[in-house]
């Protein structure tokens, strides 16, 4: 990647089509790499006085302002989990980095593209502020949530068969534009590449050069790695409404000179999302009110099944009152009788059976049939009923 030194030698040493050229982007992707590293271009008539490139003097502009979010990524991200090229890690992590601190902004990218993925959210981030709309960290009361992110630039080829492993903030990045939020990642997509595996390392098909004698002991594997061209990924935060839209580099243009149009974009999505939060919010209450009716419901329900069933008890435990009452009386008539007979038996042998029959009756308990219906509960006692017969609730 061309420094800022070199690029404003180029600039001003040959005209912007051949400056191009001569580092394989658009004459625009130039425009913007001067704009972020804040390097004067002149201008036309410049080089019809000076052909060569060589004048007394050369403006610069001021350095851009670096978005406070960005200012302190640098160092997170290069102060990461290691990255090696070795076996099955190198497979695993594929070139990307994984800060340590998880609470930064949202930026998937590898070592050799840290600077033009922090560059580009800087100049994303200042542009959005500039025009008013607020980029920060979502709070955590919001409860936002963070998109899935898919860092292949051609999905469609094939399924990932394992576990991506990128890295992921702890909150995602939003801007909001006016109260509604907008979630933003920027991602350094990447490419199917043929690798091979050479002496414990993995190198691209393109670059190796097999041996001139001897075995070929390598092997090949195809797997996705960083290709330095980015996507931003704009989606909605708000679980109940879906809405994303993505803007990617390609070989000939780059995202920087999109950034009016995707300003623009995200004013109009914020109103879509605002409408799908709305209509989100209506469903909910709609939803909600079905869900109380349902519950009112079944509370009815269960109420006359409650009294129902109070009224069956009832009866069931009246009907086993008196039938107890009737087997006390029976058994009343049964010591009554013998009490009859005792009367003529001796002294002696009639106080024995007195006796008896006094024990035996205090065995039986109360034999006052008031006594058995004051233990009888009615349904009202059994169950107070929370609606009346037509199904209103009771004062």
């Amino acid at each position: 990647m061309v420094t800022k030194e070199e690029l404003s030698e180029l600039v001003w040493s040959k005209p912007l089509a051949q400056v191009a050229d001569e580092l394989g982007e658009s004459r625009g992707s130039v425009i913007s790499m001067c704009n972020i590293y804040g390097i004067a271009r002149p201008k036309q008539s410049y080089w019809t006085k000076f052909p060569d490139g060589k004048t007394p003097k050369k403006i610069r502009l001021q350095p851009p302002h670096t978005h406070r979010l960005i200012r302190d990524a640098r160092d997170h991200f290069e102060h990461c989990r290691p990255l090696n090229n070795n076996g099955f890690r190198a497979l695993f992590n594929r070139g990307y980095l994984k800060p340590y601190k998880k609470l930064s902004a949202d930026i998937t990218t590898s070592k050799d593209n840290l600077d033009k993925a922090l560059r580009f959210a800087s100049d994303l981030f200042n542009t959005l502020e500039s025009t008013g709309h607020r980029v920060t960290i979502a709070p955590r009361g919001e409860h936002l949530s963070r998109a899935t992110i898919d860092e292949r630039e051609s999905r469609a080829k094939r399924n990932r068969s394992f576990f991506d492993n990128l890295w992921s903030p702890m909150a995602p990045t939003v801007v909001y534009i006016g109260s509604v939020a907008v979630g933003l990642a920027i991602i350094e997509m990447s490419e199917e590449v043929l690798l091979r595996y050479v002496e414990g390392k993995y190198v691209r098909e393109s670059d190796y050069v097999p041996p001139s004698y001897g075995a070929d002991r390598t092997w090949t594997t195809t797997q996705d790695v960083p290709c330095g061209r980015l996507r931003l990924l704009a989606y909605s935060p708000y679980y109940r409404v879906e809405w994303s839209a993505t803007w990617q580099d390609t070989k000939d243009t780059t995202l920087r000179s999109d950034l009016k149009q995707i300003v623009k974009s995200l004013e109009e999505a914020a109103g879509k999302i605002a409408t799908g939060l709305e209509e989100a919010k209506r469903k909910a209450e709609i939803a909600r009110l079905e869900q109380l009716a349902a519950e009112e419901r079944r509370n009815r329900e269960e109420d006359k099944r409650r009294a129902q069933q109070s009224i069956k008890d009832s009866q069931e435990h009246l009907g086993q009152i008196i039938q107890q009452w009737s087997n006390v009386m029976n058994v009343e008539r049964f010591l009554a009788g013998a009490e009859q007979r005792a009367a003529g038996l001796p002294d002696t042998e009639r106080n024995a059976v007195l006796e008896r029959l006094e024990r035996a009756r205090k065995f039986l308990g109360s034999q006052d049939p008031l006594d058995f219906l004051r233990s009888w509960k009615t349904p009202e006692e059994r169950y107070q009923r929370v609606y009346t017969d037509e199904g209103k609730p009771k004062d």
